[in-house]
């Protein structure tokens, strides 16, 4: 399928702000966009390497700073990022199912997660690219959707799947239970625009944005990660911000 997007899709690149601060060592992980096999030999090692570093220096109780409302990125500037011909939109029906080590599968509809309860964060979103942009989210914190289904200790690991063209990552748990990490069905005080994931989207300050997915149809708490869509392509898996 083609592919068609309001934006280019960003470059892979795989040093972060994070791992920049980690030594020279690191930077080897920048040529594994030129592998067609990215998880694969001295690569797949130094990459495992990486997501482990990146892993000892994340701080699950460390929260960024909630930004003014001054701070804003105007309506329309916001750069939008879909994998679909057209702006995908949700299916008739649409619900939320989630499963894999939990005590209580779920399938919610949009008007039942938003009955969990819900936060609201104004933070910057950072691209892989280098821009950035500021927006206020609202939705249910990812690790009240797990306790609400009873997530299982041993999922160590959260994937999340999208409509959107088969779209999909994965998480490492202390990250996907970051306390700013949501699921999140609107943005700047109005329901979440379709441009922007309706009718629900991952949204987190602590990766970067090809993490976040739009478009959720599917969570699923798991002992193994899932790579992901991106990740397949070269991207890095941890991708801490």
């Amino acid at each position: 399928m083609s592919t068609r997007r309001l934006i280019p899709a960003p470059r892979p690149r795989l040093l972060t702000r994070r791992t920049a601060l980690l030594g020279a060592g690191t930077t080897l992980l920048t040529s594994a966009c030129d592998s067609a096999r990215p998880r694969a030999g001295f690569l797949g090692a130094m990459e495992r390497v990486n997501a482990r570093l990146q892993a000892a220096l994340f701080d699950e109780n460390q929260l960024a700073p909630e930004l003014p409302p001054e701070e804003t990125t105007p309506p329309g500037a916001f750069p939008q990022y879909f994998i679909s011909d057209t702006v995908p939109r949700a299916p008739p029906g649409w619900t939320l199912r989630v499963g894999g080590l939990v005590a209580r599968p779920a399938t919610l509809t949009l008007a039942e997660l938003q009955r969990l309860p819900g936060t609201q964060y104004r933070l910057r979103h950072h691209c892989v690219e280098g821009w950035s942009a500021v927006a206020s989210w609202h939705g249910v914190r990812l690790r009240d959707l797990a306790e609400h289904v009873g997530a299982d200790p041993a999922a160590s690991y959260v994937e999340l799947r999208s409509f959107d063209s088969g779209y999909w990552s994965s998480w490492d748990r202390p990250s996907a239970f970051h306390p700013q990490t949501l699921l999140a069905y609107g943005m700047n005080g109005q329901p979440l625009p379709p441009e922007h994931g309706a009718p629900l989207r991952l949204y987190s300050a602590v990766k970067l944005g090809y993490k976040m997915v739009k478009y959720l149809t599917e969570v699923n708490f798991l002992t193994e990660p899932t790579s992901g869509y991106w990740e397949e392509r070269g991207y890095e898996w941890y991708a801490g911000v």
